[in-house]
Parts: C-alpha cells; structure tokens; sequence
C-alpha cells in the first residue's frame, strides 16, 4: 500500500500527471472513448463517470455534473466533457460553485484558460472536433499549470468574488 501511495505521488507531482474526471453524453461517446484511451496511455488516471454505452436518449447534464461534482470534491484534480456542441456541457458544468469549465476547440484557450484562468474542466464539441484535433486540446489542457502571477490572481479572486455573491 505504502508503494503504491508513493508513486501516485511521484506520477501527480514529480511526473505532472493526474486524475482526471471524464463524461460524455451520446453526441459525444465515440470521442470519449477514444480520448480516454490516449489519456490513460499517457499515464494519467481517469475517473470515468459514463456514458459507459451509447444510449441516444441520454442528456448531457447528467454527465456534465457529474464530471463537475469529481472535480469540486477533489475526486479529480481536472475534468473533460464531451457533448455535441460542448456548449450545454459548459452552461451545465458552471452552475456548480469552484468549477470553471470552458469550450475550447483551439489549442490557445485550452492552454491559456488553465495558466490564466486556472480552468478546470475542459469541454468538447463530439460534432465539432475529430480525435486529432481533440487528442491536442486535451494534451495542452493537462500540460498547462495555473500561473500564480500577480495579475491572474487578481483576476481570478474577482471571478471567485462574484461566484460568492451568486
């Protein structure tokens, strides 16, 4: 037990890797899938919270929550949703308090959002993106590290001052 603690240390904190909190609703299933393949292979461990088979009926909130609910709780240091657009995964996953999730089909804002913005969820368009698009999302939102610098502090306590106020 003693081992396996510390190497889930050194994976998280000598290596960057982390748990990650994952969901997608029917739109986007086959890119989950894929993308949980290629983030496992990479090392990272992943908190899988469905869909676990395709089911056409299924809605996105239920998965968009319960990826937010893994990160907000600690069960997850990060998140990725998956829906049809991304858009309803990121409407979803921001009603609940400390969860900043962001739609981000461009490798810029998914780094950026996380160095600036100290994002924590990142969410996918399974109609919008292909698995290699994606594959690069998802890679610059794992390597990219919250930057503590003056200004993105300043910025971000005034987003987390507003969450407060509600």
């Amino acid at each position: 037990m003693r081992d396996n603690l510390w190497f889930r240390w050194a994976l998280r904190y000598n290596w960057g890797l982390m748990r990650v909190a994952i969901g997608a609703d029917h739109a986007g299933f086959d890119l989950k899938v894929a993308i949980v393949k290629e983030v496992s292979k990479a090392g990272h461990e992943m908190v899988d919270v469905g869909a676990h088979e395709y089911d056409p009926s299924d809605d996105y909130p239920d998965f968009a929550v319960a990826v937010a609910e893994a990160v907000r709780h600690g069960e997850a240091e990060r998140g990725i949703i998956v829906c049809g657009s991304g858009v309803g995964a990121t409407v979803a996953a921001n009603k609940l308090k400390g969860v900043r999730a962001c739609i981000c089909h461009d490798t810029y804002s998914a780094r950026q959002g996380v160095e600036h913005d100290d994002l924590n969820i990142l969410c996918l368009g399974g109609r919008i993106v292909g698995l290699s698009l994606a594959s690069e999302l998802v890679t610059a939102f794992l390597d990219a590290r919250y930057r503590n610098e003056e200004r993105f502090a300043r910025r971000l306590g005034k987003v987390l001052e507003a969450e407060r106020r509600g």
